[in-house]
């Protein structure tokens, strides 16, 4: 009562004479049925499930893609380690096939890789595709089951993928969450993730282990922020609900003159890349964008390149009446 699962329906099964079994299948088959299938396009992500060595193959990881597809010949990158490695083969279910898409549990077999080059949690994706980060921005949502409220800087256990990862909690609007609460928040971690917006993450307890809390991210390359700062409240609030083309406007503008590159808001933004590249394009049309760099794909925001106009303007009109012989 009071979860999802209440109303769903109930087979009794038994291991011992195979009784309810086909109906259980049946009902599974039949649930499995209605989920919707995950697009093969975007970018390939598959959190590492386990990996160890076979004879004649060399090292074998498995697990199931989150998105995006991966065909033998290709390039990939262990996240966050950044090593680099050669799809030899891959297996569905037992079966040599020459790709597998999100959704299906998969076994990878790659070119001269050390086992001890990858651990559990470690995410594999296509070249460039991800950023290690030691914090993230999120909405969180703290379980009304809690006993009492967590505290700014509480140590907890985050998941996310197959990753087990220990950081920080950082309230940024206030000193303590109340069970059943929910707002945005940074953690800090004591290892690098790789993750991209939306990513759903599970929170538990750093002792005793208790599941406390879950929620999605927000942004996985932040900035560090401080404390109760209304802006940056309002403005990662602001994230949760709004359209992509003003989640790119806002990023670009809190990036200042540095700018956000086309790579950065691929996981900012989570978009597939036709899409990410159109609602560009229109940003630069109505001169909201401004691209500084064509080769890296660099963007700044109009309002800071006025404002930087201005203080390169002033800089030099100081300099000058200090130096009006220069």
């Amino acid at each position: 009562e009071g979860t999802f699962l209440e109303g769903a329906p109930v087979v009794t099964v038994s291991s011992t004479t195979g009784e309810g079994i086909p109906d259980f299948i049946k009902r599974l088959d039949e649930l499995s049925a209605a989920i919707p299938e995950r697009t093969s396009s975007g970018l390939f992500r598959l959190p590492v499930d386990r990996v160890f060595t076979m004879k004649g193959f060399g090292t074998v990881i498995t697990g199931t893609p989150i998105s995006g597809q991966v065909q033998v010949g290709d390039t990939i990158i262990i996240y966050p380690s950044g090593i680099t490695s050669k799809v030899r083969g891959i297996q569905v279910h037992n079966k040599s096939v020459e790709k597998a898409t999100a959704g299906m549990c998969t076994a990878i077999n790659f070119q001269g890789l050390e086992k001890t080059a990858v651990d559990r949690g470690n995410v594999l994706s296509n070249p460039n595709a991800l950023i290690p980060s030691y914090m993230i921005d999120v909405s969180v949502h703290f379980l009304k089951s809690n006993k009492k409220a967590i505290k700014n800087r509480t140590r907890v256990r985050f998941h996310s993928g197959t990753s087990e990862i220990l950081g920080n909690l950082i309230l940024l609007d206030r000193e303590e969450l109340s069970p059943g609460e929910t707002t945005v928040a940074q953690f800090r971690f004591d290892t690098t993730v790789a993750l991209v917006k939306d990513d759903r993450f599970v929170i538990r307890s750093y002792s005793p282990i208790n599941t406390i809390a879950g929620g999605h991210v927000i942004n996985p390359i932040p900035q560090k922020h401080k404390r109760f700062r209304s802006e940056v409240v309002e403005g990662l609030k602001g994230l949760v609900e709004q359209p992509p083309d003003q989640v790119i406007s806002y990023h670009i503008d809190a990036s200042g003159y540095r700018g956000v590159s086309f790579s950065e808001l691929k996981i900012m933004v989570n978009m597939p890349e036709k899409q990410l590249n159109q609602a560009i394009q229109k940003l630069l049309s109505d001169r909201t964008l401004i691209r500084t760099d064509k080769e890296k794909q660099i963007y700044i925001h109009h309002n800071n390149f006025g404002t930087l106009k201005e203080k390169i303007s002033d800089y030099l009109k100081d300099y000058h009446k200090a130096h009006p012989l220069k």
